[in-house]
């Protein structure tokens, strides 16, 4: 007798989406529920927390405003003293910043223009007093014992040593006195700020008047200040700086280099501003000019080539 064929088994290869489908659900509901608390009252969830902390004999977690004079609260201390009023900053000698002002353009426009023109004017100044000093000193300028520079910042006036002083001396000889007179008398109506310089050459001198090249430049220079002063230049426009022989002009190696170096140079600065704080020093007492320290440079100069 045949045996009966046994029917196979069907299988459900789809069984794995209804898990899938309550996966997906509780994630729904989890969205939902985060959802719902993140768009809590804050207000509502504040007064909740405070009746549940208050019923518990908390103390509230809402901070409460505090007016100027009252007490304030202090856990297990009990009150603490009043608030003081906030103390003025001009009651204490501080002065408030003051609050940037805008600037229009036109404004700015001109600030610029006014800048130009008293450039200019001091240009010109400074032009008409070259012309001055050239014409006072034709002679000496030809035979090269004087030279005259003019920059838009400064002027310079060069006078060798061997004219004005003999050899490791600070006195002025006699026909340099009428030179350094004339030279006064060109400067004095003019305003500028004029340094004086003193240079020297590098050969070491050492004598109880002067120690060392320094002093030397310096008394040189003072020397001429003051005849600047007698001759009507205002004591508060000149200063004396001593270089020595720290800015030679040419090689110290030859006769003709150190006799260049040996140099008097007056260095007029353009006309500063009225309003500008003069960085000349004050006369000494008993009406000199004061006397600057060697080396030292109370006016210093550093644009058109300049040392």
């Amino acid at each position: 007798m045949p045996r009966r064929r046994r029917h196979e088994e069907h299988v459900n290869h789809e069984a794995w989406a209804i898990p899938y489908a309550d996966l997906v659900t509780l994630l729904l509901a989890f969205f939902v529920v985060m959802y719902a608390i993140s768009s809590l009252n804050e207000g509502k969830y504040r007064v909740l927390a405070d009746s549940l902390a208050e019923a518990f004999g908390g103390q509230p977690r809402v901070v409460q405003p505090v007016a100027v004079g009252e007490a304030v609260p202090v856990d297990g201390t009990g009150a603490a003293g009043p608030i003081a009023p906030p103390i003025a900053l001009a009651s204490l000698g501080i002065p408030r910043r003051p609050e940037p002002a805008s600037i229009s353009r036109d404004e700015i426009a001109a600030i610029e223009h006014a800048q130009r023109l008293k450039e200019a004017m001091q240009q010109e100044r400074l032009g008409a007093l070259a012309n001055e000093l050239r014409s006072s000193l034709s002679g000496l300028i030809d035979s090269g014992e004087i030279s005259v520079r003019e920059n838009a910042l400064f002027l310079e006036v060069e006078m060798r040593t061997d004219i004005l002083f003999g050899s490791g001396s600070a006195s002025l000889q006699s026909p340099a006195d009428g030179v350094v007179r004339r030279i006064a008398g060109t400067l004095a109506p003019f305003p500028n700020p004029i340094k004086v310089e003193g240079h020297t050459d590098d050969q070491p001198i050492s004598s109880p008047l002067f120690p060392s090249n320094w002093e030397l430049s310096a008394a040189r220079a003072a020397s001429v200040v003051k005849l600047f002063v007698d001759g009507g230049v205002a004591p508060t426009r000149v200063a004396v700086v001593g270089y020595g022989a720290e800015r030679p002009k040419a090689s110290n190696l030859t006769p003709e280099g150190r006799n260049q170096n040996r140099r008097v140079v007056l260095v007029i600065l353009a006309e500063p501003d009225p309003d500008e704080v003069d960085d000349v020093p004050p006369p000494a007492a008993g009406g000199g000019p004061a006397l600057a320290g060697a080396g030292t440079d109370p006016a210093p100069v550093e644009a058109g080539g300049r040392p």
